[in-house]
């Protein structure tokens, strides 16, 4: 017996029953997002796959070190580690409770909300975001020199304007790729403001032309904001001014 399908007239005014589309009319109607979308797993899915695979490299050579360490040396590897980490935790709990309770104007950043603020007494007048400059070893052996963002309490020692001729270090040309020149003192090198703070940190705006010129490159242990911004505040900026960082 032949089952005959019947279909149900629909009714004046009834509303059509939506059919959902199936994968492959959707891939059919959508190729290049399709296609996107299979590109950004597969990436997705090779950087998982490379950073398991550092981890249990780390995992492995960490644990290849720590079999040849004696006990002794065990225990005092895990303390000096322990000490720096609770004394890194301290140090930005103590800066970040000074900068809050600081009667006078400040400056204070917060690397972790990449984020500067002019404020008093807690009270944020400003907020400006910037851009940390990350950890590096620079030089040549032997002078070379770790360079870290700045943390705790600083100093501003003087604000410099595009007239400043910064001496460009050498290594900061070998990391643009560039050569040194001879004559490494640029006009303008931080940008068209610049605060100098106490132990040689900086918080900079790009400059126009340079080796600092490049949106993606960040000066390593320094900080970089708007030029806008820092405009902006200029007449609060003095010598003597307490910039916090955390």
């Amino acid at each position: 017996m032949i089952l005959e399908r019947r279909h149900r007239r629909q009714a004046p005014g009834e509303p059509r029953e939506r059919r959902r589309p199936r994968w492959g009319e959707f891939r059919e109607a959508y190729p290049r997002i399709v296609a996107a979308m299979a590109v950004g797993l597969v990436a997705l899915a090779a950087i998982d796959g490379v950073l398991a695979f550092k981890r249990w490299q780390y995992g492995r050579e960490s644990a290849r070190l720590r079999g040849q360490m004696t006990e002794v040396e065990r225990r005092r590897a895990d303390a000096i580690v322990e000490s720096k980490e609770s004394r890194m935790q301290l140090m930005v709990a103590l800066a970040r409770r000074d900068a809050v309770g600081e009667k006078g104007l400040n400056l204070a950043v917060s690397a972790e909300k990449g984020a500067m603020y002019l404020q008093r007494e807690g009270a944020q007048l400003r907020e400006m975001p910037v851009k940390i400059g990350p950890e590096a070893t620079v030089g040549s052996s032997p002078d070379e020199v770790r360079l870290a963002p700045p943390l705790g309490k600083r100093v501003v020692v003087r604000v410099e304007d595009s007239s400043y001729a910064w001496e460009v270090p050498a290594w900061v040309w070998k990391q643009r790729g560039q050569t040194p020149p001879a004559e490494r003192r640029i006009e303008g090198a931080l940008g068209p403001i610049a605060i100098l703070l106490d132990g040689g940190a900086v918080i900079y705006s790009r400059p126009d032309t340079g080796p600092l010129a490049d949106a993606a490159y960040v000066l390593p242990g320094a900080v970089r904001a708007e030029a806008a911004d820092l405009l902006a505040i200029r007449e609060n900026l003095a010598a003597g001014m307490p910039a916090y960082f955390y």
